[in-house]
């Protein structure tokens, strides 16, 4: 498909120039000349890039150029203008104009920036890409959908751990995605193809997790009219995973440690062991240091199990994720749900982001599916949204107010930008080259979000 292109002039002449010029390089061209008329044509159909006079009537370049940032943000705009100044050149690219372009201009200079622009485009188009299907680099078992750095991390800490016997504690919030990392991490082991067994100690009764995890004997107690193998020895030569293990009673945590230190188990009313060779991942939400302090977890077990620590970070703090789970849920639940979904209206993201998500990922898939199921025409739309978050949209963006999706993605930047400049120890070099940015383009930054030095 041919790159599409919006030219706003309002002098009719450069449109038609300009049109010709971008037609003949193999692009598809529109033409509007005026800010009012480009703004329809943007409402009508999506544009790869907005080539754009600065100076204009009631609605000038730069009005343009928010409206663009408002409606779509993958759209690059580039700003052309006589009125040669550095104070223009800085206003433009502060409020996202890529390049600038500055009157009079040589055919083969636009030309150039046209095609630089569409070629960053596709590079950031294919980081995207190559972030959403990390999964076909890691696992052959659940698709690891991320676009955060902080996520990647994860990814990069798995790859490092994935051939290690070496027991893992994940931590995070419920939702978060800790039994997929479990997963992830037990797939691309060497016991990829020996048992992954799971049990979450918070949703079994304490008389009856016993029994579960360490089996019994006929007889070890009533009711128990046969031999039960338990959870532990069937995970004998694979992975065994322990979710919510901050809710594991004080007593089997003992039977634990010693499963750890020994490589035994002992099933009740049994003299016997069973010897097991498992690699525990456990998992938890809860505040371990705090439940040792009140006696409710005991240190030596949390060291046996704390060898490798991933924290992964709530929902909340990691938004940049929010529009590619959305894409990926969708399709998901499309097939599902065999549905036709096609589009997402502009106005879901923004009002996605402005939602604090409690429920992490796992409550994003469930809106998700909701609105796919609820969905009339071929598109997402904000009347599909749960009433939750129509409220915390119209609380965080009230009536008046600019609400773009460039405001939310530009405090995601900074918070962003923030932590990798720290995780460099304040190198700016390392910052620029580890973010993708050359020097000057990370000073502009750090000036707009106040980390001048």
């Amino acid at each position: 498909m041919k790159p599409r292109i919006l030219i706003v002039d309002d002098e009719p002449d450069i449109c038609r120039a300009l049109e010709f010029l971008l037609k003949g390089t193999g692009y598809a061209v529109s033409c509007a000349t005026s800010g009012e008329a480009a703004i329809e044509n943007l409402e009508a159909e999506n544009f790869d890039v907005v080539l754009t006079d600065l100076k204009m009537g009631k609605v000038d370049g730069i009005t343009v150029l928010g409206k663009v940032k408002e409606m779509s943000s993958d759209t690059a705009v580039i700003i052309m203008t006589a009125f040669a100044s550095v104070e223009s050149a800085v206003d433009a690219m502060k409020k996202g104009a890529v390049d600038y372009i500055v009157k009079p201009f040589l055919n083969d200079e636009i030309k150039l920036t046209i095609k630089r622009v569409l070629e960053q485009k596709r590079l950031v188009t294919e980081n995207i890409a190559l972030r959403q299907q990390i999964s076909q680099r890691l696992t052959p078992c659940r698709e690891f959908v991320t676009n955060s750095e902080q996520m990647m991390k994860i990814v990069e800490t798995i790859e490092k751990v994935v051939a290690t016997k070496s027991n893992i504690l994940i931590l995070g919030e419920s939702g978060t995605g800790k039994g997929l990392v479990a997963e992830l991490i037990h797939c691309n082991s060497p016991r990829r193809d020996k048992p992954f067994i799971s049990i979450n100690c918070s949703a079994i009764p304490e008389g009856l997790l016993e029994s579960e995890l360490f089996g019994y004997k006929k007889g070890a107690f009533t009711g128990a009219v046969s031999d039960k193998l338990g959870l532990i020895p069937l995970a004998h030569h694979g992975t065994f995973f322990l979710d919510e293990i901050g809710d594991m009673p004080v007593n089997l945590q003992a039977k634990l440690l010693k499963v750890l230190e020994t490589g035994e188990v002992f099933p009740l009313g049994d003299t016997k062991p069973k010897v097991v060779d498992i690699r525990l991942i456990s998992a938890t939400n809860t505040d371990i240091a705090n439940r040792i302090k009140e006696g409710k977890f005991r240190e030596d077990l949390y060291w046996r199990l704390n060898v490798i620590e991933i924290k992964i970070p709530p929902l909340s703090r990691r938004k940049e994720d929010i529009e590619i789970l959305l894409k990926h849920f969708m399709a998901k639940f499309n097939e599902e749900h065999e549905k036709n979904i096609k589009g997402i209206d502009k106005r879901v993201l923004p009002m996605l982001m402005s939602y604090s998500w409690p429920g992490n990922v796992r409550e994003l898939a469930n809106v998700v599916e909701g609105m796919v199921v609820l969905a009339e025409g071929d598109s997402l739309s904000p009347d599909n949204l749960p009433d939750k978050i129509k409220k915390a949209a119209q609380h965080s963006m009230p009536l008046g107010e600019a609400s773009t999706l460039k405001r939310y993605i530009s405090d995601y930047e900074k918070e962003l930008l923030f932590k990798i400049y720290d995780s460099h120890n304040r190198n700016k070099e390392l910052t620029a080259r580890s973010l993708g940015i050359d020097l000057a383009t990370l000073y502009r930054k750090f000036k707009k979000y106040g980390m001048e030095e």
